[in-house]
């Protein structure tokens, strides 16, 4: 145990997951399987932090049914002190996910409506106040309101913790506009990178767009291309490691905020806790579930050895 306590606010629900059996054909019924588990790019993100060490506390809103339950056994199994706001007349939201037959992603549906309930005003809770004052690290994700990642980010920098945030997607990504400026860390992929007004661009050039809309630093994921980290000036990509096959890509980018942020609560370098966050990605990619169960300090360590050196862009 490294004794870094991590905090993060977000989503935390059930993934359903369907893999279609052969090639995709759009319109059609498509034979296939189906399968579930807990998610959420912020549980998934607290599980590998856990699994990897940390002193982890999960806050979210939950409903109070059987999927909830599930949410709290996963919490339980991975070393997760799970603290949900827990509304018992509603259901825990959903993420359901179709995918082709290689792991990528056709189409998803998130059911997400609970979220909307974690208002600012839980964060003035005492409870809540000693949670962000105790902790080394704070993360979040865009599954919660604008208003309350807004105060969450304030109520960090006000404590003079640091503060990290995962994207989710290119829509949601917008809720984190307002408070870009107060991140050490946005989390990403070049289609979330949207937010800058444009969807696509060459590795150099994301850290200049990003940096213009307030964003101190950030980690931009770029499926099998380098993914690049920048922070106060500095830029570098690292490459991921060849892997024979994908078993499902689902977590990759939540595993490699956990891996990339497990460096830098115990102060690594910026090329450290990226080729960190890349070889943890790794690791998430070969396992069916969204947050391996083989993930652990040991493991990363060996799949870090795989990795190759930062490039240095700036």
């Amino acid at each position: 145990m490294t004794g870094r306590k991590v905090s993060i606010f977000g989503g935390a629900h059930i993934d359903r997951r369907a893999r279609i059996f052969g090639t995709t054909v759009p319109g059609s019924s498509n034979p296939g399987s189906w399968f579930e588990e807990a998610g959420g790019g912020g549980f998934n993100a607290a599980r590998n932090l856990a699994r990897l060490g940390l002193d982890v506390r999960m806050i979210s809103p939950r409903g109070g049914d059987a999927v909830g339950e599930t949410v709290a056994q996963a919490a339980s199994e991975a070393g997760v002190i799970d603290c949900p706001f827990i509304f018992l007349d509603r259901k825990t939201p959903s993420y359901t996910a179709i995918l082709e037959n290689d792991g990528n992603l056709v189409i998803a549906l998130a059911d997400m409506d609970l979220y909307r309930l974690f208002s600012p005003r839980r964060l003035q809770q005492r409870a809540m106040r000693d949670v962000i004052s105790q902790s080394d690290l704070i993360v979040t994700d865009a599954n919660l309101p604008e208003e309350t990642l807004a105060a969450l980010v304030a109520r960090a920098l006000d404590e003079s913790k640091p503060i990290a945030a995962i994207a989710i997607s290119p829509a949601k990504v917008a809720r984190l506009v307002k408070c870009l400026s107060g991140l050490n860390f946005l989390f990403m992929n070049e289609a979330e990178g949207a937010l800058t007004g444009r969807d696509s661009a060459a590795a150099a050039e994301w850290p200049v767009l990003l940096q213009a809309t307030g964003l101190s630093g950030g980690v931009i994921t770029r499926g099998g291309k380098p993914a690049i980290a920048f922070q106060q000036g500095r830029t570098i990509t690292v490459a991921p490691p060849q892997l024979d096959a994908l078993a499902d890509v689902t977590g990759a980018g939540d595993s490699l905020a956990a891996g990339f942020l497990s460096a830098f609560v115990e102060g690594e370098p910026l090329d450290i806790c990226l080729r960190s966050g890349v070889a943890a990605a790794g690791i998430t990619v070969r396992s069916p579930l969204a947050v391996s169960e083989k993930m652990s300090r040991q493991m990363l360590e060996e799949a870090i050895r795989l990795v190759p050196p930062a490039e240095i862009l700036s």
